[in-house]
């Protein structure tokens, strides 16, 4: 794979300095003020002091233009040193894009976007800070080794793949040279791999690959992984611009499988193969069985695992689109969100309200079937990630329809008394539209997963026994039928949830029958 530099930020390293001002950038605004650095240094012998005076956000920009080119993507990024924890960076790559965590003090952080050019232009790149709880007027962050790492440009061989063109990325660590890693078919015939790797050096190349099934592994021979110990290693594996595998926490060995081509469909009304072959024909509850026997087998990976799992389809990439977590509980689908969270380095965590950090949501609350018991606990398509805190208020009610809140999130999640004509009376938690219809589909997903045994949850909680009815069958309460039915057919299957579901698909290998085939949900349980 050749790369080329196109948009070439100049003195992104800050080496060029005249009359106190780094070469080629413009303070925008007076909010900031800069210095020369030799000490905090990240790259080369200077980094840029960024003394932030103010909490007026419009008044913190600096930025310089670029060229880019119409079609071609360019992977910015740069590393910020936090002194007090209290102001953050947010990256501007032709309109404001993603923060740094500013709770990660006294160490160097990568702050990166991928931006692909609509037309051939002149963009502003560089950063605006924002003030955060604490703020004391004044606070001083490090910037050093701005730069496009290039845009990927295919080797003649690959330009006109006739295949699938998959896209590899690699951030290593601190220590390169302990990562190495592989990819393979189905034959366990070895297509590439990688060894004695650079530090803190990201890679990128480009496969063409035909349909078929593939295994990434990715080893670290001191056995802490690649992130966060020692740096902010990740790696990523996607098509058109859709991850199929991606990582970066992981102790020795980590292996990721996926598919290319016909084997890898799924969402809305398309048939994943011949996976649903077996209930063609069925309705009622004898599909709903057929259903149960084909995904009542998948591989629990733990319950830890969901933290990697959410590191790589847990991501806003369809509303801000900013790469950070994407959490029902916060998320404005109209409007800017109160807190967004960075992977990994936002994970609970402790939290005394809403931004603190996000954890593991059991949409179906554990205490239902149990407590702790796998496959249930771990099960990736019942648990989602959101706001800690948000999480706890929700605490084990039923999902509802809210009459009177007694919490409203930000967002407007509700927790209340039901609505008088919910058909139950009690606490229930009340998602916004946009998401009922994902967490309708869990539910009824986990009433088919566990049809063997769900009929036996029924005493275990409260709140379990006012939606379970004690059968294998319909499962829950009339009531209860009927709310999913109406969210499910109000929030129709988005991509989104395609996307989540065909990631679950390669992490535990089984899939969600109701966002694969939507039509199913009023074959079973409309009568």
């Amino acid at each position: 794979m050749h790369v080329t530099a196109i948009a070439g930020v100049t003195n992104g390293n800050f080496e060029t300095w005249s009359n106190g001002v780094p070469s080629a950038w413009t303070t925008i605004d007076t909010g900031i003020s800069l210095s020369q650095n030799t000490t905090i240094v990240k790259e080369g012998l200077n980094s840029i002091a960024i003394s932030v005076n103010t909490s007026t956000q419009g008044s913190t920009d600096f930025q310089q233009l670029v060229a880019v080119e119409s079609g071609k993507t360019y992977a910015f990024s740069t590393w910020v040193y936090h002194t007090e924890g209290n102001v953050k960076a947010r990256l501007y790559i032709d309109g404001y894009q993603n923060y740094s965590n500013e709770n990660l003090v006294n160490q160097w952080q990568q702050v990166s976007f991928n931006y692909t050019a609509s037309s051939s232009k002149n963009i502003a790149v560089g950063f605006r800070f924002y003030d955060a709880a604490g703020f004391d007027g004044s606070e001083i962050v490090y910037i050093d080794d701005f730069q496009p790492r290039a845009a990927t440009v295919p080797d003649p061989d690959t330009n006109n793949c006739a295949d699938t063109s998959l896209a590899f990325s690699l951030t290593t660590d601190k220590y390169g040279y302990e990562t190495s890693w592989n990819l393979k078919n189905a034959s366990s015939v070895e297509i590439a791999q990688g060894s004695n790797l650079a530090n803190d050096k990201t890679y990128n190349e480009t496969f063409c690959l035909v349909d078929g099934d593939y295994s990434f592994t990715i080893n670290d021979s001191y056995g802490d992984g690649i992130c966060c110990s020692f740096g902010n290693g990740s790696y990523d594996l996607s098509v058109s611009g859709t991850s199929l595998a991606s990582g970066a926490t992981f102790t020795t060995t980590e292996t990721k499988t996926f598919s290319i081509g016909s084997t890898d469909t799924g969402g809305g009304n398309t048939d994943p193969g011949s996976y649903y072959e077996t209930a063609t024909g069925k309705t009622g509850f004898a599909l709903k069985t057929a259903l149960h026997n084909i995904i009542k087998s998948h591989t629990t990976k733990g319950y830890s695992a969901l933290w990697t799992f959410y590191e790589a389809h847990s991501l806003d990439t369809y509303y801000e689109k900013d790469g950070s977590i994407l959490d029902m509980y916060s998320e404005k689908p109209l409007a800017t969100e109160s807190y967004t969270y960075t992977k990994v380095s936002d994970q609970c965590g402790n939290y005394s309200s809403e931004g603190g950090c996000y954890n593991r949501e059991h949409s179906f609350p554990k205490s239902w079937f149990g407590g702790k018991i796998e496959p249930m606990n771990s099960d990736v398509h019942h648990i989602f990630a959101t706001d800690g805190f948000v999480n706890s208020k929700r605490s084990a009610y039923p999902y509802g329809e809210v009459g009177t809140a007694s919490f409203t999130s930000t967002n407007n999640s509700k927790l209340g008394s039901a609505k008088t004509d919910l058909g139950y009376t009690g606490t229930v938690f009340e998602p916004i539209d946009e998401f009922k219809g994902d967490l309708a589909r869990a539910h009824l997903y986990i009433a088919t997963r566990y049809e063997d045994v769900i009929s036996g949850w029924t005493n275990n909680s409260t709140y379990g026994a006012a939606i379970l009815d004690g059968t294998e069958t319909q499962v829950f309460k009339p009531w209860v039928i009927a709310m999913l039915l109406r969210w499910h057919k109000n929030d129709p299957v988005s991509q989104k949830e395609i996307d989540r579901n065909q990631a679950g698909f390669n992490h535990q290998g089984n899939r969600n029958p109701y966002v694969d085939h939507p039509e199913y949900v009023d074959v079973i349980w409309s009568n």
